[in-house]
C-alpha cells in the first residue's frame, strides 16, 4: 500500500493557490494586512483544490507508543506514564484536551506501540513497544511500515467521518531521543548539535541520552537516503504514524497542521519519502527544544507562533486552530472593494508593510 500510495500523491494546485491570494486582494482591508494567516489560507486553497472550503470539522491525532531506549536511562520517567497520559486524554486531564474542547477539536489518541494495553485508548497496535536501539533496531522494516500505514489508514477514517483538517501529536517516553537520532541522521549533524534536554533531564541524563544516540547510530548505520530505514533502527512508532498522517494527508487532500519538533521529524521522514507532501502540510509553532529551528529550516516551513511551547501532544498545532478559524472566516464572509464602493489598495512593494 505504501508505495502506490507514495507514487498518486498529486501537488497541490498552485493556481488555485493563487486565485486565493487574488481573492485576499480584493478584500476591503489592507493588502496582505493578515499576513501569515493569509499565506495558509492559500495553501488550504490548493490543497482542496477551491476557493470555497470549510475547516469546521477538526482532528487531532495523537499516537501514543513506548520506546526501547529509555532502558538506557534517556529519561526522567518510566514507560508507565506514556498509558496514563493516553487515558487522561480520554478524561479531558490533559493539556491537549483540554485545548482541544476549547477550540472545538476532536482528540483521538491511539495505541499503536505502548508498552501496555490500557483499558479505552483506541487499539491500532503494531507491537508492545519497540527495542532498545543501542542494541538492536528499534524495529524491523515491517514494522515501520505498518505503523507508517496505520496513519494512512487513520486519515481514510477521518476523511469518510467528514473531518477537513487534521494536526498530529504524540506521547510517549524517550520520544525525544528517537526523534535527535533521526534528526542527525537526516540532516547529517553531529548528535551534540540536535539532542536537548527533553522533558528536563539533569546533565548526567543527557549525557547518557547523547551517548545512547551515538551507539544507536554507531552500531546500525542507517541510511540517510532511506527514511524507511532510519525510522526502523532508531525512530519511534510514533513518529512512524505522524508520518503516516502526513502521508494520507496529501494523498486524500487534507491539511496537515504540524505540532513541535517530534511532529517535525515525522513531516520531514514523510517529505522525504515524496517532497510534494511539503504542500500538504501547515507549521504551527515553534517549538523551544533546540533541534526544532533545523527541522522547521529544512522543511522550508514558517511557523505563525512562537510562545517557546515544547509540551508536545499536539498542543501547539490545536493552538493554530483559533487563528486559521478567523482567518477562513474572513476570507470567505468580508465583502470587496467592490462592494463597498471603495478604491482598491494598490501595491507598491513586495513586503506587507501597509498601515492605512
Amino acid at each position: 500500500m505504501l508505495q502506490q500510495i507514495l507514487q498518486e500523491i498529486p501537488p497541490v494546485d498552485a493556481g488555485k493557490s493563487r486565485q486565493a491570494q487574488e481573492a485576499w486582494n480584493n478584500i476591503a482591508k489592507p493588502l496582505h494586512s493578515l499576513g501569515k494567516l493569509e499565506d495558509l489560507v492559500c495553501q488550504m486553497a490548493g490543497i482542496y483544490r477551491t476557493l470555497d472550503f470549510s475547516i469546521d470539522k477538526k482532528g487531532l491525532l495523537i499516537f501514543c507508543a513506548d520506546n526501547g531506549v529509555v532502558e538506557e536511562g534517556v529519561s526522567q520517567t518510566g514507560q508507565e506514564v506514556t498509558g496514563v497520559v493516553a487515558e487522561n486524554f480520554l478524561d479531558e486531564q490533559s493539556c491537549a484536551a483540554i485545548m482541544c474542547k476549547r477550540a472545538g477539536v476532536t482528540i483521538r489518541p491511539i495505541d499503536i506501540g505502548m508498552i501496555k494495553d490500557t483499558p479505552r485508548v483506541e487499539k491500532r497496535k503494531v507491537c508492545y513497544g519497540t527495542r532498545n536501539m543501542t542494541k538492536e533496531p528499534a524495529m524491523t522494516r515491517e514494522e515501520a511500515i505498518r505503523g507508517i500505514e496505520t496513519g494512512i489508514t487513520l486519515v481514510q477514517e477521518m476523511k469518510e467521518r467528514g473531518y477537513r483538517i487534521l494536526a498530529i501529536g504524540e506521547m510517549g517516553i524517550g520520544n525525544t531521543t528517537t526523534s535527535s537520532a533521526m534528526t542527525s541522521i537526516f540532516l547529517n549533524l553531529p548528535v551534540e548539535e540536535v539532542t536537548g534536554r527533553g522533558a528536563g533531564l539533569s546533565d548526567e541524563g543527557l549525557s547518557r541520552k547523547k551517548e545512547a544516540i551515538r551507539k544507536a547510530i554507531a552500531l546500525h548505520h542507517p541510511n540517510a537516503a532511506d527514511p524507511v530505514d532510519v525510522l526502523a533502527k532508531v525512530g519511534g512508532l510514533d513518529i512512524a504514524g505522524m508520518a503516516g498522517v502526513c502521508i494520507g494527508g496529501s494523498y486524500y487532500g487534507i491539511p496537515v497542521v504540524l505540532d513541535g519538533f517530534i511532529a517535525k521529524i515525522a513531516a520531514l521522514t514523510a517529505v522525504r519519502c515524496n517532497p510534494l507532501i511539503a504542500g500538504y502540510l501547515l507549521a504551527s509553532h515553534r517549538s523551544a527544544e533546540g533541534a526544532d529551528a533545523l527541522l522547521t529550516k529544512a522543511l522550508a516551513l514558517d511557523p505563525i507562533l512562537d510562545g517557546r511551547m515544547c509540551l508536545g501532544e499536539g498542543s501547539g498545532a490545536v493552538a493554530l486552530f483559533p487563528l486559521l478559524d478567523m482567518a477562513v472566516s474572513v476570507f470567505q464572509e468580508m465583502g470587496t472593494f467592490g462592494q463597498h464602493h471603495i478604491r482598491p489598495y494598490v501595491s507598491y512593494e513586495k513586503a506587507p508593510d501597509q498601515k492605512g
